[in-house]
């Protein structure tokens, strides 16, 4: 029996062509100083060099994970840590940070709004930090940073006058934004019993109520675990991270904790309002059928007396009987009638 051969995969080999001109359009990097910017040319992987001796920031950014071999093959060529791939190609992370040699790792969850689904989905980005350099990988096609790259090109406030640490604020502070427009966006619907005298509470609206508290939590449970993963960068120590930067970052996403909180416990008052009413007004309907109860039933108790068909009911035979009768259940109605209404059981003042 032959044996076949089998070659042992080599994870820097050739890169199918068809891929790797994929991975090119979906890869961007942006060099800068306080002088020039320039977009480069990327043609191979060869050319993608982040880490350079000169002070030139550089800005790579990816989008997809799905990009192995390529990831790899950058992170070998430019001398970062080797458990740098192991990090980027798990791409079920928490918001959280590590530190590597002459870099550290950031992973965070950015929140967008579907159109579609009309739900809050979340994107994972991956930043990797170094002393001139940025390394960021977006989950899903699309742009939160195009203004930062518009504020490089056109040489726009101090970007270009900052290192690597001030372009990774500004990429947080962008991402901190995104979670601010999710917030923003389902708040746009008022969900909520502003005012009681317009409210008609039905399972559609308990339904409504639930739900966006289920999405606020999402985006609470998202936003304070950005939080401790910045506190987390508090502990660093690098040469050139100035960590004041950060400081605007953490209060920002404080306060959009406490906004969710207040929110949530306008939800949960909505909620508890809806039953409130709606017990009211239960309890008002079981009250006016209380009272109509306690007036006919002895007034059926009376006529059901005297419609038994009985020989010997002398009643019966009495030439005024009839409107007796009826005087008596009369007066039985108004004796009734007062009773409740002096012991206010009717819910009038």
């Amino acid at each position: 029996m032959r044996r076949k051969n089998r070659r042992k995969a080599n994870p820097f080999g050739d890169i199918n062509e068809s891929q790797l001109e994929n991975f090119l359009n979906d890869c961007s990097l942006i060099q800068y100083d306080s002088e020039f910017s320039t977009v480069k040319d990327l043609n191979n992987l060869e050319n993608i060099i982040i880490k350079n001796g000169n002070d030139k920031i550089s800005w790579l950014n990816i989008y997809g994970f799905k990009y192995a071999h390529e990831i790899k093959k950058i992170v070998a060529n430019n001398k970062i840590d080797e458990f740098l791939s192991y990090l980027i190609l798990d791409s079920n992370h928490r918001n959280k940070v590590i530190e590597l040699s002459e870099c550290f790792f950031l992973t965070l969850k950015s929140p967008y709004y579907s159109e579609d689904k009309e739900e809050v989905k979340f994107e994972q980005l991956i930043f990797i930090v170094g002393d001139n350099f940025v390394w960021s990988i977006q989950e899903v096609q699309g742009d939160h940073f195009e203004h930062i790259r518009t504020r490089i090109k056109e040489n726009l406030g101090v970007v270009r006058k900052k290192g690597a640490d001030y372009l990774f604020f500004l990429l947080v502070d962008a991402i901190t934004d995104n979670y601010y427009s999710a917030f923003d966006k389902l708040n746009e619907d008022n969900i909520g019993l502003d005012n009681p005298d317009d409210v008609r509470p039905t399972p559609e609206f308990a339904r409504m109520v639930e739900n966006q508290k289920s999405q606020l939590y999402l985006i609470k449970k998202a936003s304070t675990s950005l939080n401790e993963a910045l506190n987390h960068l508090q502990l660093f120590e690098f040469e050139k991270f100035n960590k004041k930067y950060f400081d605007e970052s953490r209060e920002q996403v404080k306060m959009l904790t406490d906004e969710i909180d207040h929110k949530l416990q306008h939800l949960e008052s909505s909620i508890n309002l809806m039953f409130s009413i709606q017990n009211h007004r239960l309890n008002e309907v079981m009250r006016t059928l209380t009272i109509f109860s306690v007036i006919f039933i002895p007034l059926t108790f009376i006529a059901g007396i005297y419609g038994m068909n009985f020989e010997n009911m002398p009643e019966l035979k009495s030439k005024n009987g009839y409107f007796i009768v009826l005087g008596i259940m009369l007066l039985i109605v108004l004796v009734t009638i007062y009773f409740i209404r002096r012991k206010k059981w009717s819910g009038n003042k």
